[in-house]
């Protein structure tokens, strides 16, 4: 035989040709790993497949050899083989579903929940009662509400901090993966100002200070408890108050600012100070202690307000929820103004 041979295309199981494809790295996938990158795009594709591909060279970065370990760049082309005649049954049979599609109405629901939205983030006002992740018994929770807004590749908005289930308020939401490592970054070093309001028992005293303590899980009640330096997982938490406006020596209007970010850290504290969130079923602990009439049993704390730097390294996100019903209605009745709350003058320092 004379001349060069022209290899045949490999073929599928339908025995038509399978293609190479060549895929560029997009900006929001610049740094990650290449064996990451193919669990995020080719998540039916096995560790151990993966292996063999690069070992005999078929995966490659803008025409070069790549391992594992290789951090792509943006505008890269990753050589991708025919991985339908590539795939094991064992890597079929461990196939990680893809996200579930939602109905509608959890997309509407998510919507209608935005305070701010651009490219990369959406900051949502989460109501009381709403979960943000999955747990025993939940079967509607923020996060699987968000496989509404998966993209084709996969992928899908990203939560970088949690509330709890009966807090209410500012919940950040991260639209791409460069955006999701920024703002966990700027959450890691505290570098964001997070403020709270809360109806609590009692006037703190003084009207303004700090609470520095250590925290520690109570697994027995499923809460926190205040613990001494040294003891098992206990984690150092300081928050900062001021006293806002108070009703008598019954009820105080408090702005909180978190330093830290333990689980309950707030709700500890305030029980700590012997002014306990209004409504709080686990914290709550003055005996003989009667609501007035009006205002609802539910957890008076609300996520207020978050200022942070934008993913984007431009400028800032400075965003404001609104008080809930339940907390509005008790705010309306014992008089007090959220118009007369200077942010700025007000914050706990």
């Amino acid at each position: 035989m004379s001349g060069s041979q022209k290899k045949e295309a490999p073929q599928n199981n339908g025995g038509s040709p399978v293609k190479i494809e060549m895929r560029r790295v997009d900006a929001d996938e610049a740094g990650m790993r290449l064996d990451r990158w193919f669990k995020e795009n080719f998540p039916e594709l096995g560790f151990g497949r993966l292996q063999k591909l690069l070992r005999t060279k078929q995966v490659r970065v803008n025409g070069k050899r790549a391992e594992s370990s290789t951090r792509l760049e943006e505008g890269q082309e990753v050589r991708i083989p025919p991985l339908g005649v590539e795939l094991a049954a064992d890597d079929r049979a461990n196939a990680r579903p893809r996200p579930r599609k939602l109905v509608d109405s959890d997309r509407e629901a998510i919507e209608q929940m935005v305070l701010f939205e651009d490219a990369h983030v959406m900051v949502l006002n989460k109501p009381a009662g709403l979960a943000v992740q999955g747990g025993s018994g939940l079967t509607r929770h923020v996060d699987g509400m968000l496989d509404a807004f998966t993209n084709q590749k996969g992928d899908k908005p990203r939560l970088v901090h949690r509330l709890d289930r009966e807090t209410s308020g500012i919940l950040m939401v991260a639209k791409t993966r460069r955006a999701a490592q920024e703002l966990t970054k700027a959450f890691r070093h505290r570098n964001t100002r997070k403020i709270y309001w809360a109806m609590v028992a009692g006037v703190p005293k003084p009207r303004q200070g700090r609470i520095s303590t250590y925290l520690a899980r109570d697994e027995s009640e499923e809460r926190m408890k205040v613990a001494r330096h040294g003891d098992e997982e206990a984690q150092h938490a300081v928050s900062l108050y001021n006293v806002v406006e108070q009703s008598g020596q019954k009820l105080s209007w408090v702005s909180l600012k978190p330093v830290t970010g333990r689980t309950h850290q707030l709700r500890a504290h305030a029980a700590h100070i012997g002014c306990p969130i209004v409504g709080d079923p686990k914290y709550f602990n003055i005996k003989n202690w009667e609501l007035p009439g009006g205002i609802q049993n539910k957890l008076h704390l609300l996520a207020r307000r978050i200022v942070i730097p934008h993913p984007s390294g431009n400028g800032s996100i400075d965003v404001s929820a609104p008080l809930p019903p339940h907390m509005q209605q008790s705010w309306n009745l014992l008089g007090m103004d959220v118009k007369e709350y200077d942010p700025d003058i007000n914050e706990p320092e």
